[in-house]
């Protein structure tokens, strides 16, 4: 068993971090003493060795506490993931390396914004929280598909396609505004009376794949018209940064 000073020196996170993953749910200690001694043992230390990966993507709290109590994660497979990941995230660095390098070298005038796309790790990311974040979600979608017949399925994509169109229709507002998110709240009522279960985060995730996934993006616009899936995307951002702000989780 380590106390939470020596956790905290052995992995570079400070008390004061540690304190909190214990309040929010993410990283409880082993034990607490009598006393009242926060005491971790070496499988608490592999939990907050994938939170400190998960981190380092970028992974809000949330959603790294989701993946990481999902009944159905595993860790080996998990970490398969997040060496992808990292090796996409580091190919995007060494891009931008290149790229300010050439600058440096053709001057200021010169202009490049190939090395700026992160298609690729933002699809992965998101392939990634789906897997491990919604699984249950994915479960009781499965569940219900078995329950509907093929036009009752047929009917609710094409229903959920004209909330799509809707939203395109109000695609020269901002994402901020009332309308759009009025919107979207009724897309996450419409998917969870239809589908499944559609959390906050369940639906920042989707919003996120929305543009990630070039067939998802494709079939939005094609249903609102071009620049549907990212304004929808904002406007879901919007939303899900709103709900989320009463928590104080990143």
């Amino acid at each position: 068993m380590r106390t939470v000073r020596e956790v905290s020196r052995l992995a570079k996170v400070s008390v004061r971090t540690l304190h909190y993953y214990d309040a929010i749910g993410l990283l409880k200690p082993t034990q607490v003493t009598g006393a009242g001694y926060r005491l971790y043992d070496d499988a608490a230390l592999r939990r907050l060795q994938s939170i400190l990966l998960f981190r380092e993507l970028q992974f809000p709290l949330k959603e790294i506490r989701a993946i990481l109590d999902s009944p159905h994660f595993e860790p080996e497979k998990a970490l398969s993931q997040q060496i992808k990941l990292l090796e996409l995230q580091y190919r995007h660095i060494g891009e931008l390396i290149a790229l300010a390098r050439k600058i440096q070298k053709e001057g200021v005038g010169f202009m490049g914004f190939e090395a700026f796309d992160k298609t690729e790790l933002e699809r992965y990311k998101a392939e990634t929280r789906q897997r491990w974040g919604t699984t249950a979600a994915y479960a009781e979608y499965e569940q219900r598909a078995q329950q509907q017949g093929e036009a009752d399925q047929q009917e609710i994509s094409c229903r959920l396609m004209a909330r799509f169109a809707e939203m395109g229709r109000l695609s020269q507002q901002q994402p901020e505004s009332a309308a759009a998110q009025e919107k979207v709240a009724a897309l996450q009522r419409f998917i969870t009376e239809n589908c499944y279960t559609c959390t906050d985060e369940i639906l920042k995730g989707l919003g996120e794949m929305y543009t990630a996934d070039p067939r998802m993006r494709d079939s939005i616009d094609r249903a609102g018209g071009e620049g549907t899936a990212a304004f929808v995307s904002q406007a879901i951002a919007v939303y899900c940064r709103s709900r989320f702000k009463s928590t104080g989780i990143n």
